[in-house]
């Protein structure tokens, strides 16, 4: 039977630009090793989410220009804590214990990484919450 860390490791998909380089910062390689595999493993979800968050603020999301779209997006992960917070878990949950551990060392600086990766995925995803509408 498969151990928690392996059954994780084999869910991630490859992010085949995330590249490894020997002189990399240990923050960029965690980026590129964890954070980027699992946002896009949990992108579907992260997208839900951010249409569920949109639909309890009134929609008022839908009813935006795009650069709007894109700001609300930007103020939405990064000032409400309470959002940014259950994205962070969304994420968090799919670390093996090794990488919540040096997830830790630095968890201000990854959280940055982790919430700027987070925001651009979103915004690319714009398309799918276009036609959405308040349920």
């Amino acid at each position: 039977m498969a151990t928690r860390k392996e059954s994780l490791l084999n869910l991630r998909p490859e992010v085949p630009n995330a590249m490894i380089y020997d002189n990399m910062s240990k923050d960029e390689r965690f980026q590129n090793i964890t954070l980027r595999p699992v946002i896009k493993l949990q992108s579907e979800l992260l997208t839900e989410a951010f249409k569920n968050y949109a639909n309890k603020h009134k929609g008022v999301f839908y009813t935006l220009s795009l650069p709007k779209k894109m700001r609300y997006i930007e103020n939405a992960v990064q000032k409400d804590i309470k959002f940014r917070n259950s994205l962070k878990g969304i994420i968090i949950g799919q670390f093996t214990v090794e990488e919540f551990l040096a997830y830790t060392d630095n968890s201000s600086a990854l959280n940055k990484r982790m919430m700027k990766i987070v925001i651009e995925r979103l915004k690319d995803q714009l398309q799918l919450l276009e036609n959405e509408s308040v349920a």
